[in-house]
C-alpha cells in the first residue's frame, strides 16, 4: 500500500462542499439587497487583511468561506443587485451559473474540434440559433460563407474584426512583411474606447484613427464620415475600417447603420457593428429595427453577458466571410495537426480569435436559451425597457430634472437643472448611502447621471425606490 499523501479533495468532500456552495449562492441572491450596492471599502482595506505569504499547510473550506464572508464580501460591489443601475448590465441567472459550473467541471480546452467535438459543434449551433433570434442575414450563419464564435468580450471581437479588415485591405501582406502602410480607421466620438485600444494593438496607430462628430442624438454623422474619408484619400492614405455602434456605453446612442454601410461599400471599407450594449433587444421583434442595415456589415458582435442573463464572459462575434478571419489568424504548428483539421470538415475555433485556448462557454448560453425560451427572454427584455421608459417619463414631467439624451431602450441619461456641481454631489451622496448605485457621463460639458435598468431581478419597486431616493436626496442637499 502506498504511503504517498494525497492532498486532493475527495469526491465525497467535493459533493458536500459543492452543495454548500450552491446553498451559499442561493442565499446570496435571496439576501443581496441587504448589502450596500457599491462597496464602501477604502483602498488597501482588503489587502491589509490578507497574509503576505501563502499558507504552507492545507486549510479547510470552512476557514476559506469564513474569510470570504468577513474579508471578501465587504469588498464586493454587487453587480447582481436589483438596485445596480450603474455602467452597463452584467447580469447572470440560475441556468447560466449552472451551465458555467458544468463547464468548469468538465474542464474542456476547446481550441480544436478534436479536443472536444461537442464544445465546437454546440457553439456553432447555438450561435446559429442566435442569428435566427436576432434575424441576422444568412451570411452570418455557419451554413453560409460566414459564421460566429464566442469571444470573451466585445473588445476582443473589435480587435479580431480590425485585424481581418487590415489583412483584407493589404491583401494579407502584413502577415508576412509587417508593413502596414497608411491605413486609417473611423469611429464616432461616442465609440467605446476598446476600438482605440484595438487600433493601437493592431499597429494602425492612434494618429490614424479618426473620431467622427455626432448629431443631436449623439449618433455618428455620415456627412462628416464621408468628408474624412475623402480627405484621407486626397492625402494618400488608405481608409479601411469603420466601427458603428448600436447602443453606445455612454448614452445608448444608435449610429445610422444603413447610411454608414453604403459609404463603406462605396469606398470598400470593412464595417464592424458593435452592439455590445443593446444588441440583445433585437431578440424582440418590435426592437429589431435597431439592427436595420446589419446586412451591409462585414462583422457584428453583441454581449449576452450584458443583457441576456448569461454570466460574464460571453461575446458573440458574427462574420460574413469566415475565410478572411481564418486566413488572418490561423497558424498551425505541428503539435496541433490532426486528421479532423486536415480533412477540412470541421471548425477549429482557435482560428477565429486572438487566443489559442478557449472555455466551453456555449454551455451556459445553451442552458439560458433552453431554460428561458425565446419568449421568456423577450418577456424580461420588454419589462426592462418598460421600466426605463416609465422612469424617463418621470424625468420628463419633473420640474427639476431634464433628459439629456434620447432614451430608446433601457438607459436613461438625466440631470438636475441646478448644474454640474449639484449633480455631482447628488450622485456621490446616493452612492455613499449604498442603497443603489449610479454612474455618470459627460455630454457637451454637462455632468449627467445614468440610470441603466437591466439586472436580472430588477422590478418596478426598485425603480420606484430609486426615484424616491433621488427626490429625497435632492430635498436634503445644499450646495
Amino acid at each position: 500500500m502506498s504511503n504517498t499523501k494525497n492532498f486532493h479533495m475527495t469526491s465525497e468532500e467535493f459533493r458536500r462542499q459543492g452543495k454548500q456552495m450552491i446553498d451559499w449562492i442561493a442565499d446570496y441572491y435571496e439576501t443581496v439587497e441587504k448589502y450596500p450596492v457599491l462597496s464602501q471599502m477604502h483602498p488597501g482595506e482588503i489587502s491589509h487583511q490578507l497574509p503576505l505569504d501563502p499558507p504552507s499547510e492545507s486549510e479547510s473550506m470552512e476557514q476559506i468561506m469564513s474569510d470570504v464572508n468577513s474579508i471578501i464580501m465587504p469588498g464586493i460591489t454587487h453587480w447582481q443587485s436589483p438596485s445596480f443601475f450603474a455602467y452597463f448590465p452584467a447580469n447572470t441567472s440560475g441556468p447560466s451559473i449552472l451551465g458555467d459550473l458544468l463547464s468548469s467541471g468538465l474542464g474542456v480546452q476547446g481550441m480544436l474540434w478534436a479536443t472536444s467535438p461537442a464544445c465546437t459543434e454546440l457553439e456553432t449551433r447555438v450561435l446559429d440559433w442566435l442569428a435566427e433570434m436576432l434575424q441576422l442575414p444568412e451570411k452570418f450563419k455557419s451554413t453560409s460563407t460566414g459564421g460566429a464564435v464566442i469571444q470573451d468580450t466585445a473588445s476582443s471581437a473589435a480587435l479580431s474584426a480590425l485585424l481581418a479588415a487590415r489583412e483584407r485591405k493589404t491583401n494579407y501582406q502584413t502577415n508576412d512583411s509587417g508593413c502596414l502602410g497608411n491605413l486609417v480607421a473611423y469611429i464616432s466620438e461616442q465609440t467605446h474606447s476598446s476600438v482605440e485600444k484595438a487600433v493601437k494593438i493592431a499597429g494602425i496607430g492612434r494618429n490614424n484613427l479618426r473620431l467622427i462628430g455626432v448629431d443631436e442624438k449623439l449618433a455618428m454623422r455620415t456627412d462628416l464620415l464621408e468628408k474624412a474619408i475623402e480627405q484621407d484619400l486626397v492625402n494618400g492614405l488608405v481608409p479601411f475600417f469603420v466601427c458603428a455602434t448600436i447602443g453606445t456605453t455612454s448614452t445608448n446612442a444608435m449610429d445610422p447603420l444603413t447610411e454608414i454601410g453604403h459609404i463603406c461599400q462605396q469606398y470598400q471599407l470593412w464595417l464592424h457593428i458593435d452592439a455590445a450594449m443593446s444588441g440583445t433587444a433585437a431578440i424582440c421583434p418590435e426592437y429589431r429595427f435597431i439592427l436595420n442595415g446589419v446586412e451591409l456589415a462585414d462583422s457584428f458582435s453583441f454581449n449576452p453577458h450584458k443583457w441576456m442573463f448569461t454570466n460574464f464572459d460571453c461575446n458573440c462575434f458574427f462574420i460574413a466571410d469566415r475565410s478572411s478571419l481564418i486566413k488572418t489568424l490561423s497558424i498551425l504548428p505541428e503539435y496541433l495537426k490532426n486528421q479532423a483539421t486536415e480533412s477540412g470538415a470541421v471548425i477549429d475555433y482557435r482560428d477565429w480569435h486572438i487566443q489559442l485556448g478557449r472555455r466551453f462557454r456555449s454551455l451556459k448560453l445553451w442552458f439560458v436559451i433552453r431554460n428561458y425560451g425565446v419568449n421568456g427572454l423577450r418577456h424580461h427584455i420588454r419589462e426592462h425597457v418598460r421600466l426605463a421608459q416609465e422612469f424617463a417619463g418621470w424625468i420628463r414631467t419633473s420640474n427639476d430634472f431634464e433628459l439629456v439624451a434620447p432614451a430608446p431602450l433601457n438607459l436613461v441619461c438625466f440631470a438636475h437643472k441646478k448644474g454640474n456641481d449639484f449633480n455631482r454631489k447628488l450622485l456621490e451622496t446616493i452612492n455613499r448611502e449604498g442603497k443603489m448605485y449610479f454612474t455618470h457621463t459627460i455630454i457637451k460639458d454637462q455632468f449627467v447621471l445614468r440610470m441603466c435598468i437591466a439586472q436580472t431581478h430588477t422590478q418596478a419597486q426598485h425603480v420606484l425606490q430609486a426615484w424616491e431616493t433621488i427626490i429625497k436626496t435632492v430635498s436634503e442637499l445644499t450646495i
